[in-house]
């Protein structure tokens, strides 16, 4: 994969405009729109449900990265499929059976994902990641944005790239979590292939101006 890509999290925007924020990740060079679904037992907080998915495919006019942060996540499998989702990314901590989900997933026409928190290990992959297609790389602990970027991510990343290279897998790597410019090309430079940005992106004063300049930076 040689192009790097943007994906903005929504769990960033501003909800009383959502339609507004969507609009301008349309207009942007952001590639993905990164959507958290929490359920408020997995992690320690509740985000978008089902109908605000439904809404924002309805107006999304590039493919929607769906992260999973909820237990039980093959219940919902067909669901998200339904709604539009292009990427489901599902926790490993969450899934008694990977290699089932992995496969249900692809069933329904799209791209799995698996989600590893920071105490995870890469090497929890080694007998599936050529079953993968993508690997988030939790660089904060999952549940809430505007968290510190955790530094051994860099170690992580490296770690399941040389696993990818040795099982001659396709899987690629997403980073989530604290990511900007002054940690961007540092994370492409070790491996990674999609940066998620939140607060980054939508806290900036020129949000267009400031995803356009992280895909300068990573490119």
């Amino acid at each position: 994969m040689n192009d790097k890509l943007v994906a903005p999290s929504l769990l960033a925007a501003d909800f009383a405009n959502l339609q507004r924020d969507i609009e301008m990740v349309n207009q942007s060079d952001a590639d993905w729109f990164h959507i958290d679904i929490m359920d408020g037992v997995f992690v320690p907080n509740i985000s978008f449900g089902m109908p605000v998915l439904d809404a924002i495919n309805k107006h999304a006019k590039k493919p929607l990265d769906v992260h999973l942060m909820i237990v039980d996540p093959d219940r919902y499998i067909k669901a998200f499929a339904d709604l539009g989702t292009a990427n489901l990314t599902v926790h490993f901590e969450a899934c008694n059976h990977l290699h089932r989900t992995m496969q249900a997933i692809k069933a329904e026409g799209m791209k799995a994902g698996v989600a590893l928190n920071p105490h995870t290990n890469v090497s929890v992959l080694a007998d599936i990641i050529q079953d993968i297609d993508l690997v988030i790389i939790m660089s904060v602990n999952p549940g809430f944005g505007g968290q510190k970027f955790i530094e051994n991510t860099y170690n992580k990343v490296k770690q399941l790239k040389a696993l990818i290279k040795e099982k001659n897998a396709s899987t690629i790597i997403e980073i989530d979590g604290g990511v900007n410019a002054n940690n961007a090309k540092d994370l492409i430079d070790a491996g990674a292939d999609v940066l998620v940005a939140g607060n980054f992106v939508f806290s900036s004063e020129d949000q267009i101006k400031t995803i356009k300049e992280l895909k300068e930076v990573i490119s």
